[in-house]
């Protein structure tokens, strides 16, 4: 790069992030979410403001803000990890998906009644169903309510639009390029998302919590930072490379961290990281505003407003109470949506390089965003008083629609013997895509980078087939753990026992024969696909057979051995987070765990030495080591004191923890979220009408109604007086007093 260019790449950064400061300043003061004070920067920093000077390159702000879309989205998996994801996923999913018929529907129609053709209209409608991740998360951050009950199901839709998105785009290339819809494509596309997440997940769950667990001693702030950020961005490479976006690399690389035990580490870390690009990418936005186009287009981008903020509203709230959901969960939520972001970009560059989308359409949407994201916020903010006037107008025969019938709905339990039938059929449909998508990712190594080079190897001391032969079986047994986990359905012992029990014994048989047909018939396909080139086909079936015969008759205790070994190691890094905050799977002796708990800042034991919070005789564990920030202190003294953050390392039972746990972790309202305030050192004189005259200083609770220390008190005739609690406050009084500025404008 030469130096001009170098310059150029500095000089654009100076001037965006000196208007975001002074702009972000404004906004503060206006106590407005600071998101709004990046578009107006960026809208300030654009050549569409010729008032002050504009950057030089849009390709540089481009460039940073393409990190700031990767930084945000993997912020946003560390907070939500796939357990979250999986227990949202059912109401997630019927959500999203209500959404986005609703709001492709709506502005398919819009699009048709303003003259756009079907393909013209089709695109609008996948535009206007997208709403933004990274804007609603960065206004739930500024407003400072993200730990609100809504919030994660808000979150879950987000991502299942997302993947959504993914989908919708082989479909819109479909309709671009042949006028219909291609299932095969479609198809095609949904597995091979499918395939790449669970092969993500699965290797991340295997290798990323087992380097922590060894290296955690050693593992300083400044290498977690470069660690987490290099696996950010290997991953959004990686799925970039595999067809998908950016945006979603980084957020499944942030949900694997998520379920390890170093999130919060993780999270706290790249803070500054996030915040610095997060503003960019906002910047970005600001600078798609051109006012000609507003002008131009105004009465479009005010419908087209209107319906994104609307649609948004009515389908949200439809789709949170269609899954359950209270109508307040289901109203905050539908109001957090009223935005279109990203992916509704991602989806006009596709259009517009396909040569199907109107040249008008793309500045349209990019204005229709910037416009909803500055009224998001406000949104979010009127979501509690439109409930609170709709619960008022709502007649009392319908109190199903305000308390949610989910939770009336899990009041009905099922049969035991329909509920275990059903778990164990969910557990090995799970166990049949994760170790399937293992097997094709494992065969197309195999095929592509192992077998031929170790034939090759092997034929300077042996014959080429038996080369090729001993590069096979070596294959088939380093896939057997796989291939006995399709074949043989997994039930566990005491439900074998229960429902051999039960009345429905003789039907036990019948579920095992068809999940060892299904697991059977695809081990035969997933072999025959491997064998497929090296042999003939009728070696390839008889090998087959052989082997999964051989498998199951002489082979299972072994391979069971390592394959149970496999499945425990996977869930325990699937679980760490939560064993190694409650101790499980960190025994000592008999039923005393070593548990690991964060210090909450509501935590009862805040400031107070270990010794007088006496946490061995209240609750019967010993701490035996704190680790403060990146400091580690083993077997503190009595004399340490427990601070908000503190991580400490507690020996009890299994009761014990789990009673001691809500005490420590206690959180009220972070240090982030609480209002700031302003302390100061200030001088005043007492009127008549202040409330401490007349009164003794020890009768004023100045700490308490005020916020405010009194220093010192001069009088006219006596000077200054020593400060007793029996001193009685008088009009004229000069007074020194520290503490909240509001608060003692009020002693006056």
């Amino acid at each position: 790069m030469e130096d001009s260019q170098i310059q150029l790449l500095i000089y654009d950064l100076a001037l965006i992030l000196t208007l975001a400061a002074a702009a972000t300043i404004v906004f503060k003061l206006l106590k407005q979410p600071v998101v709004l004070g990046y578009i107006v920067a960026g809208f300030i920093a654009s050549p569409h403001f010729a008032f002050l000077p504009s950057v030089g390159n849009m390709g540089n702000i481009e460039f940073w803000s393409q990190i700031g879309i990767v930084v945000l989205l993997f912020s946003l998996g560390l907070e939500f990890s796939f357990k979250k994801l999986v227990g949202a996923g059912g109401s997630a999913i019927a959500t999203a998906l209500i959404i986005v018929l609703g709001m492709m529907g709506t502005g398919f129609i819009i699009g048709k009644s303003m003259g756009f053709t079907s393909v013209n209209s089709i695109f609008m409608g996948a535009m206007l169903s997208m709403s933004s991740t990274t804007i609603i998360l960065k206004a739930l951050t500024d407003l400072n309510i993200r730990h609100r009950k809504f919030v994660p199901g808000v979150f879950a839709v987000l991502i299942v639009e997302d993947l959504f998105a993914v989908v919708m785009m082989v479909i819109l290339s479909s309709i671009a390029i042949n006028k219909t819809v291609a299932g095969e494509q479609l198809l095609r596309s949904i597995a091979k998302l499918t395939f790449f997440l669970v092969i993500w997940f699965v290797v991340g769950m295997f290798v990323i919590p087992t380097i922590f667990k060894k290296f955690r001693r050693i593992i300083s702030d400044e290498m977690m930072l470069i660690i987490a950020m290099g696996l950010c961005f290997l991953m959004a490479t990686f799925s970039v490379e595999s067809g998908f976006s950016m945006a979603l690399g980084a957020f499944v690389m942030g949900s694997i961290l998520a379920g390890t035990s170093e999130a919060e580490r993780i999270e706290r870390i790249i803070n500054p990281v996030k915040d610095l690009f997060g503003a960019v990418f906002f910047i970005s936005v600001g600078m798609m505003v051109n006012p000609q186009v507003i002008v131009q287009h105004a009465g479009t981008i005010t419908l087209l407003s209107i319906v994104v903020i609307v649609g948004m509203i009515v389908f949200g709230t439809t789709g949170m109470l269609a899954t359950g959901q209270p109508l307040k969960v289901a109203m905050e939520s539908g109001f957090s949506l009223t935005q279109i972001g990203e992916f509704s970009f991602i989806i006009a560059t596709l259009g517009t390089t396909l040569g199907v989308l109107d040249e008008s359409i793309y500045p349209i949407i990019v204005t229709v965003s910037v416009i909803t994201t500055f009224t998001t916020p406000f949104f979010i903010k009127s979501a509690l008083p439109c409930y609170n006037l709709v619960e008022k107008r709502i007649p009392k025969s319908w109190g199903v629609l305000i308390e949610g019938y989910g939770k009336s709905a899990g009041d009905n339990v099922k049969p035991a013997q329909r509920s275990m039938w059903m778990s164990i059929i969910k557990r090995n449909i799970t166990r049949l895509t994760v170790f399937s998508a293992i097997i094709i990712a494992s065969i197309l190594l195999l095929r592509s980078y192992v077998i031929p080079p170790v034939s090759r190897l092997l034929e300077k001391v042996m014959s080429g087939n038996l080369a090729l032969l001993l590069s096979v079986a070596g294959s088939l047994l380093l896939l057997s753990p796989f291939f006995y986990a399709i074949i043989t359905p997994r039930i566990k012992a005491k439900e074998r026992e229960e429902l051999s029990s039960s009345n429905a014994a003789p039907l036990i048989l019948l579920p095992r024969m068809v999940m060892l047909v299904v697991g059977g018939l695809l081990s035969m396909i997933f072999l025959m696909s491997l064998l497929y080139g090296l042999y003939s086909s009728l070696t390839a079936v008889v090998v087959a057979l052989i082997y999964n015969v051989s498998l199951l008759l002489f082979f299972a205790p072994v391979v069971r051995k390592h394959l149970d070994m496999m499945e425990k190691r996977f869930m325990s890094n699937v679980n760490e987070r939560e064993n190694r905050r409650t101790g499980k799977e960190n025994n000592l002796v008999s039923d005393m765990h070593l548990a690991y708990i964060t210090v909450g800042h509501e935590c009862p034991f805040v400031g107070e030495r270990l010794k007088n919070a006496d946490l061995r005789r209240k609750y019967g564990v010993n701490v035996v080591d704190i680790q403060r920030n990146s400091v580690r202190y083993p077997i503190p003294t009595g004399d340490m004191r427990l601070f908000p953050g503190d991580q400490i390392g507690v020996i009890g039972t299994d009761e014990q923890i789990q009673q001691l746990l809500p005490l420590i972790e206690a959180s009220g309202k972070s240090a982030t979220s609480l209002p700031s305030v302003e302390v100061k050192f200030t001088k005043m004189v007492l009127s008549k009408k202040s409330p401490l005259v007349g009164k003794r200083l020890g009768d004023t609770s100045l700490r308490e109604d005020y916020k405010s220390m009194l220093v010192a008190v001069k009088r006219a005739d006596d000077g200054f007086i020593d400060l007793t609690p029996d001193i009685v406050f008088e009009a004229g009084d000069k007074i020194w007093i520290v503490g909240d500025k509001q608060m003692m404008s009020k002693l006056k």
